[in-house]
């Protein structure tokens, strides 16, 4: 594997992100380290090859989004919107994550080890989410498609509006948002909790979670509801 070093401190993001831009044979087995982010802004965001880049600290706004094929480490925290709108690959936050993690996301996995912010999963399009800590308020809205694990505690209204996403919770949930409810594990939600918990490296057993999912009251329009949802 060929090893690149970015160090931010002396170079730019637009630098690093041009480098990963480049065609996906020509990055194709190479692992790219970022030193010194600082909490910069966009890292690693639009890439469509099969990279390995570890970042070395804490990350700004929207870092790894859009990702494709890649996998990205983010060795501290990250702040708003780290994978939003990831495709594919893997994203692994080894701290923290801000609000709107994994917002729209279609594919690929996202493994946060901490605790998330509000929102995260929002409008989730069919990736994984694997949450080691806990979730804020308004996580999974209006999910679409994929799944989220949340091996902590959430808060107000998990999985407001959600559609055809599924929300595995181990701890405590605050309140459940319009048309989430609680519904028994079946065997095949056991397999697959299993599965994304041995890929996160979590080692919880998958028995401890509820499972959250749509009652599917909102997906067609109640003119008798008078507007109480």
């Amino acid at each position: 594997m060929e090893n690149l070093t970015f160090d931010l401190s002396r170079q730019t993001v637009r630098e690093l992100n041009q480098h990963l831009h480049a065609p996906a044979e020509t990055l194709k087995g190479q692992h790219v380290t970022v030193l010194n982010p600082d909490g910069a802004h966009n890292i690693a965001v639009g890439i469509n090859a099969p990279v390995k880049v570890t970042v070395a600290g804490h990350a700004g706004y929207y870092a790894a989004g859009m990702n494709k094929f890649a996998d990205v480490t983010i060795d501290g925290s990250a702040s708003t919107g780290v994978a939003e709108n990831m495709m594919s690959g893997k994203v692994h936050v080894k701290g923290f994550a801000s609000n709107g993690a994994g917002a729209s996301a279609h594919g690929g996995l996202l493994v946060i080890d901490g605790d998330a912010g509000l929102r995260c999963g929002i409008s989730l399009k069919g990736a994984d989410i694997v949450v080691g800590g806990s979730v804020g308020s308004f996580s999974g809205f209006m999910a679409q498609a994929g799944r989220m694990v949340v091996c902590g505690n959430a808060g107000d209204a998990l999985g407001d509006s959600l559609y055809e996403a599924v929300i595995y919770v181990r701890g405590t949930i605050k309140s459940l948002g319009a048309d989430a409810r609680i519904e028994p594990l079946a065997d095949a939600d056991i397999s697959a909790l299993a599965g994304l918990l041995d890929q996160a490296g979590l080692s919880h057993d998958p028995h401890d979670f509820k499972r959250v999912a749509s009652a599917r009251t909102l997906y067609h329009w109640n003119a008798d509801a008078d507007q109480d949802y």
